[in-house]
């Protein structure tokens, strides 16, 4: 991966989902075809690349770029030359070092025939060198060997075909030769906010041809909320970094420091046997203390590409490019709560939205309208939109889509029984009441094997010392699954005056392995506390951490090592918000099954209540006071208001 990115207009991405290109100590990657040693020819060659020696680059930067493009004289693409010829000569110093025994043993056995070496001293000299030129050059073919043949990492992409999206590529082309730089050759898709060059030319990729342009990768959300004119606009610096990747000597120290990032790989691939693994292990620290001693001018040449690409992309679309940058903010903002708010939720209940791309337009829109930083935005969308450069957009979106259920989740690689598309308009029934239900479920599960607990004996004082009153469950187990059941066991007598402040302080749910998970600690539980939220809460997390680990391993996204999820979008959540929650849910069902409220979508917050039309965003106050103080005013206050009855039983899933 390499170019300009399309956010900020230097090279890689700043967000926070963009890990999933294809790795590199140097965020580079090469191009095919060879180049010129370093060596003798270095300063030479740095001459003729920066045009001291008085003639000017050939085409596209370089001797061989190609005919027809620019000269590349960017101050940024001869800084990104003198750099590439310093990761050169990293190679070539370490190709010195292996020919360097060999070079002695040479001089010895010279000397001997010319009778200038004579005598055992100097035979045993010649014997020893030669055995170890013979040891240092083996190493270095299988060092060579290693890095030539090792596969590189490629970002899982949905490729475009030219027929699939033949306006997209007429506009590429026609902005390639605008810049005066070669066209990519091929297109391709990424669920992220990002778009840059990668390089795909590797035979273990299926391109064998030498030489070819890198490939342009695009983010989907662009195509759906960008306009035509701003989509060309953000990619004319990505494109123009087609230019400097031509050059020879910066496509050689591409392929150079990829070939070393995936030999560094090499160690950890599955199925080696032991003495193949002790092999790969000394390859790939040989390749890591190479790959250490050129990562700086690596860095500093991709920096030069960027720079080279945005300086010439400044004749192009400029002014609308400053107005294109701030819809890649905001459209990274949407894009970000519509995946962790809004298709996490149902990707967790094995179902994966299949528009998300659409999706993330509502969720700039619902944005616009809220905040007053993006009012006006959506004004734009009277425009035509880049999607429409595309021949199918709806297969397009499902292809991405649920790509990034198989980069976030590690979902199955196509749809099953427990895997299925879901529209927006039945998201509300199929993610978010059943989420809700599942959730009510588990709860009353925890409560039911708390319930049935033991407990600890109380002292002839009344209770323990430095205990409030211990909450007395409503119901025993296997009573009616009500919210009144839960509203009970979670009451302290005496309001938040009833809580302890002792974290330490022993508590009879714990002393059960069954309930909770010896291997995890709750950091919800080191505050200020009621014993019973703690003992639920525990016991929760317990519940959610063994189902977590019953679910199977799911398939391997191609391109990368090991089962998904590559880049799992959920953060870590302490016991006390895994209850809020769970009550939440409760409270939900609740208010659905007794009353005319329904489970709905926000776009930017995700599952939400619906009370007479209304989005309900006062409940999660109330039910925090439950949890966290033990009080139940607020909450059955609510209760009262909007007519939910608590004592009725829910259905649960």
């Amino acid at each position: 991966m390499y170019g300009v990115s399309g956010s900020n207009g230097s090279n890689g991405s700043n967000s926070s989902h963009s890990a999933h290109r294809g790795n590199s100590a140097s965020g580079t990657s090469g191009e095919s075809g060879e180049s010129r040693e370093s060596g003798a020819s270095d300063a030479n060659a740095s001459k003729r690349a920066s045009g001291t020696d008085g003639t000017r680059p050939g085409p596209g930067g370089g001797p061989g770029s190609g005919p027809g493009y620019a000269d590349g004289d960017e101050l940024g693409a001869r800084a990104a030359r003198a750099r590439a010829l310093a990761v050169l000569r990293v190679r070539g110093r370490a190709l010195g070092l292996a020919v360097l025994p060999a070079a002695v043993a040479a001089v010895l056995y010279a000397g001997g025939v010319t009778g200038h070496f004579t005598g055992p001293g100097w035979d045993t000299a010649r014997w020893v060198t030669t055995a170890l030129a013979v040891l240092v050059l083996l190493v270095a073919t299988a060092v060579a060997l290693v890095v030539a043949r090792s596969r590189p990492a490629v970002t899982p992409t949905v490729e475009l075909s030219e027929s699939a999206a033949p306006d997209l590529y007429r506009l590429v082309r026609d902005l390639a030769d605008r810049l005066e730089v070669p066209p990519p050759s091929a297109i391709a898709l990424t669920p992220d906010c990002d778009s840059w060059l990668e390089d795909r030319s590797h035979r273990a990729h299926g391109h064998r041809r030498a030489g070819a342009a890198p490939v342009l990768v695009i983010g989907s959300p662009f195509l759906w909320w960008m306009r035509v004119g701003e989509l060309r606009a953000v990619l004319a610096p990505v494109v123009a970094g087609t230019g400097p990747a031509a050059h020879p000597d910066i496509a050689a120290a591409r392929r150079f420091v990829r070939g070393l990032d995936a030999a560094v790989a090499v160690p950890r691939t599955p199925g080696l046997d032991p003495v193949r693994r002790l092999g790969a292990l000394g390859v790939g620290r040989l390749a890591r203390t190479l790959l250490l001693g050129c990562r700086g001018h690596a860095a500093e040449m991709e920096r030069g590409v960027a720079a080279a690409g945005s300086e010439r992309a400044q004749a192009v679309d400029y002014g609308v490019r400053i107005v294109a940058q701030e819809q890649v903010g905001l459209a990274y903002a949407g894009w970000d709560r519509l995946l962790t708010r809004v298709a996490l939720p149902a990707w967790r209940m094995g179902r994966w939205p299949a528009r998300l791309d659409a999706g993330v337009v509502s969720a700039l829109t619902e944005l616009s309208r809220r905040d007053r930083l993006a009012a006006g935005f959506t004004s734009r969308l009277g425009e035509r939109p880049a999607c429409d450069l595309l021949e199918e957009p709806g297969a397009v979106d499902e292809a991405t889509s649920l790509l990034a259920a198989r980069l976030f989740h590690g979902a199955p690689a196509g749809p099953g029984a427990e895997w299925a598309p879901v529209e927006w308009g039945a998201y509300a029934e199929e993610v978010v009441d059943r989420t809700w239900r599942a959730d009510a479920a588990r709860l009353h599960q925890v409560l039911d094997r708390v319930a049935a607990a033991p407990a600890t004996p109380v002292p002839a004082g009344g209770r323990r010392p430095g205990l409030a009153a211990a909450p007395v469950p409503a119901a025993g187990p296997d009573a009616p699954p009500t919210l009144a059941r839960i509203i009970a066991h979670l009451t302290v007598p005496g309001g938040a005056d009833g809580r302890h402040q002792d974290p330490d302080l022993e508590n009879p749910a714990f002393e059960d392995p069954d309930l909770v998970d010896p291997d995890l600690e709750d950091p919800g539980t080191t505050a200020t506390t009621t014993p019973a939220a703690d003992a639920l809460a525990a016991a929760l997390t317990a519940q959610a951490a063994r189902e977590e680990r019953g679910r199977p391993v799911t398939q391997a996204v191609e391109g990368f090592d090991g089962p998904g999820p590559l880049f799992p979008l959920q953060p870590p959540r302490s016991g006390r918000d895994l209850l809020a929650d769970h009550v939440t849910a409760m409270v939900c069902c609740a208010a659905v099954d007794t009353t005319d409220a329904a489970p709905g979508l926000d776009w930017l917050d995700g599952p939400a209540l619906f009370v007479r039309g209304e989005r309900c965003t006062d409940l999660a106050t109330t039910v925090l006071a439950l949890v966290e103080d033990g009080d139940p005013e607020p909450l059955r206050t609510w209760l009262t208001r909007t007519g939910v009855r608590a004592e009725k039983p829910v259905r649960l899933v």
